[in-house]
């Protein structure tokens, strides 16, 4: 874990006994598992077609999404990591970011202050995967959900969702 909240242990053994029974519990690892893979391809590809700006944005999107909050704690060096960039690329994205009103930053910490304009600057990754990762696991949308898109921009541009030889969970 690298944010601050709570997590859960289960032993292996149980969650091993409760997946081979075949109930609800085996169909939402399922999805989660698809939903993960979808992500990981997705981001792969957006690594290899989109710019730095845009994929600092797609993961500061992605993180929201996981918090209660619109406050982010994380330095530099752990949002290079995570994109596979040098930290030098993220100061520059995230000064960029804060010249445009986007978001404000300070060691450590990053406040979101304009979550549209962060969703309109980023790829269409980020949507591909909320897309898919609320259909499989049936979250509901909520009133910031994905944005629409830039005008000339199709959501599936690059995306391996809908292609063919895809297969889903439904």
């Amino acid at each position: 874990m690298d944010t601050p909240g709570n997590a859960y242990r289960l032993k292996a053994l149980i969650l091993k006994e409760e997946f081979l029974r075949n109930g609800a519990m085996r169909g939402t690892l399922l999805r989660y598992a698809q939903s993960l893979i979808t992500q990981i391809a997705q981001t792969s590809v957006c690594n290899r077609h989109h710019s730095v700006d845009q994929r600092m944005c797609r993961w500061l999107l992605g993180r929201l999404d996981r918090l209660e909050s619109s406050e982010l704690r994380v330095t530099h060096e752990l949002m290079a990591d995570r994109l596979g960039v040098r930290r030098e690329s993220v100061t520059d994205v995230a000064a960029s970011l804060q010249q445009a009103g986007i978001i404000r930053y300070r060691r450590g910490h990053v406040s979101v202050l304009d979550r549209d304009s962060l969703e309109r600057r980023g790829c269409e990754c980020y949507a591909v995967v909320k897309q898919e990762t609320d259909r499989l696991l049936h979250i509901p949308a909520r009133s910031h959900d994905i944005a629409a898109p830039r005008p000339g921009v199709s959501r599936r541009a690059y995306s391996l969702v809908g292609s063919p030889g895809y297969a889903g969970i439904a």
